[in-house]
């Protein structure tokens, strides 16, 4: 290659550059010009409201902050390291209350379809139209009268007095008071023969001996 063709060459390479010289200045210029009012907005904007602030802003709290920022590096550092852990003991215990919240929510579920919180409620409305009714010391003096209903509840709901409730219940089934008749004397005397009216008349002997224990009480 000639001297003249590397001449040349060098020229060529030397003109591409200041093309692209020239082209990236004039991208930047572009840019420039671009941004200069949004600049200019900005910076006007930026002096109002620092205008605003500067009768309650100092240099020296600036100073100040720096240096409790600067004090309480450690105690930063703690505060992210505890802030670690709660995230990391978060992600552990994530899933056990997700699968917990599933449970109480089924379980809440059932409760409402079984009606307890319908229960609830209407003992709500009972206890409010209670407490209409009756004032504090209403309550209080029936207190006890309560206590010994329990008792008596609680004595009722032993499996003999269950039993004999139910068949008592079952008794006004059994009757049939349209065909009672007009008896006598003689019709008692009678009737005495028959194994039901000895059972009946042996019950109501038992209930008659209890009642008079009543009075002894």
């Amino acid at each position: 290659m000639s001297i003249e063709q590397q001449i040349l060459e060098r020229l060529e390479r030397i003109e591409t550059e200041l093309v692209e010289a020239r082209q990236a200045r004039q991208a930047w210029e572009d840019l420039k010009h671009d941004i200069e009012p949004l600049t200019k907005q900005a910076f006007k904007i930026a002096l109002k409201e620092l205008g605003e602030v500067e009768a309650g802003f100092q240099l020296e709290d600036t100073f100040l902050l720096v240096k409790r920022f600067l004090r309480n590096i450690g105690n930063m550092a703690y505060a992210l390291d505890q802030l670690e852990n709660a995230i990391e003991m978060w992600h552990t215990a994530e899933p056990m209350l997700k699968s917990t919240m599933h449970q109480v929510i089924r379980y809440l579920g059932t409760l409402e379809q079984r009606g307890v919180f319908r229960t609830y409620e209407a003992m709500i409305e009972v206890r409010a139209k209670v407490a209409e009714q009756y004032g504090p010391e209403d309550i209080e003096a029936m207190s006890e009268g309560f206590v010994k209903l329990i008792g008596m509840l609680k004595k009722i709901t032993t499996p003999e007095m269950l039993d004999m409730l139910e068949k008592l219940s079952e008794l006004p089934t059994q009757m049939k008071i349209e065909e009672a008749k007009p008896v006598g004397m003689f019709g008692l005397i009678g009737a005495m023969n028959d194994p039901e009216m000895k059972k009946s008349l042996g019950v109501v002997l038992q209930m008659t001996k209890a009642l008079g224990k009543l009075q002894e009480a």
